[in-house]
């Protein structure tokens, strides 16, 4: 590959320069050099978030590469053993590099730490919408698990809300065959939230399959949720004015909110599925 095509300065903003290479190589950006380093020296990030490449997705990126060149360098950091390098940032552009068989690859070489190196390839692939939703619950259950912190501080690191974090997170409460729908896009996130509404497993999965056949569309599947969770024709049924207040503070407070009403007095079920999750629920509780 003899010319080096123009930096775009997309997603790892404060990672990756938005010059051009040829105005930068052998020059210091930020105090990392871009370079040239061959394909198989580059071996890819134990942490990376994204679990599934599409065939044709990265097909196009080939054709893309091979028309243009790599438009933007790959983020690696150094690797055990001379000469190797461990992906940040950029696998499908060093997937393609491999399948074209490029000689070399421009990238950029950073110092990062294990927390950093997840950190930067989550974000990236959040800022390109490249993760399917059960990968995006997955990468904020790692980093929280990984290097114990809270909800609110995995939300801050990602420049995610709370909210949105806990939500997604709740994803992962879901059956084992319902994630992995979720996961090959045979039902959406929208499907995904409904279902998690409906605690009895027997009328999730019905609901699930009828999903999986297009029998049911979201707002039917919730209708259907909120009908079932109402009761039986003629048995006491819930002020829908109720459910719409759970589904508004559960977005807010980032957990299952459940309201029961009698006679005008009730009480508020807020769910915590750990003592951290207990702590920031105490904290967002303060605040409001």
């Amino acid at each position: 590959m003899t010319n080096i095509k123009p930096v775009l300065g997309r997603g790892l903003g404060s990672l990756i320069p938005t010059k051009k290479v040829s105005e930068v190589v052998a020059s210091v950006v930020g105090r990392q050099e871009i370079v040239e380093v061959p394909p198989e020296n580059i071996v890819p990030n134990p942490h990376q978030p994204r679990r599934h490449f599409a065939a044709a997705d990265l097909e196009d990126l080939i054709s893309s590469i091979q028309e243009h060149g790599i438009l933007q360098p790959l983020v690696v950091t150094k690797s055990v053993g001379d000469n190797k390098y461990e992906l940040i940032a950029g696998e499908r552009r060093w997937r393609a590099s491999k399948a074209l068989g490029f000689k070399t690859v421009p990238v950029i070489v950073r110092d990062a730490s294990k927390q950093q190196k997840l950190e930067w390839a989550l974000i990236e692939n959040l800022q390109r919408a490249d993760l399917n939703p059960l990968e995006e619950a997955l990468a904020y259950r790692d980093l929280i698990d990984e290097f114990s912190l809270t909800q609110e501080q995995a939300a801050v690191r990602v420049g995610k809300s709370r909210p949105v974090v806990a939500n997604t997170l709740r994803l992962l409460e879901l059956p084992d065959y319902i994630q992995e729908a979720l996961s090959e896009g045979k039902i959406t996130k929208s499907h995904a939230r409904t279902l998690l509404a409906e605690d009895n497993l027997q009328k999730q999965k019905e609901l699930f399959e009828a999903m999986l056949t297009g029998k049911v569309t979201v707002r039917a599947a919730e209708k259907s949720v909120s009908a079932h969770r109402a009761g039986p024709i003629g048995g006491k049924r819930i002020d829908p004015n109720l459910v719409a207040h759970e589904k508004k503070l559960q977005e807010i407070l980032g957990t299952k909110v459940e309201i029961k009403e009698r006679g005008g007095k009730g009480t508020i079920l807020l769910h915590f599925y750990s003592k951290d999750d207990l702590l920031e629920l105490l904290s967002r509780l303060s605040e409001i």
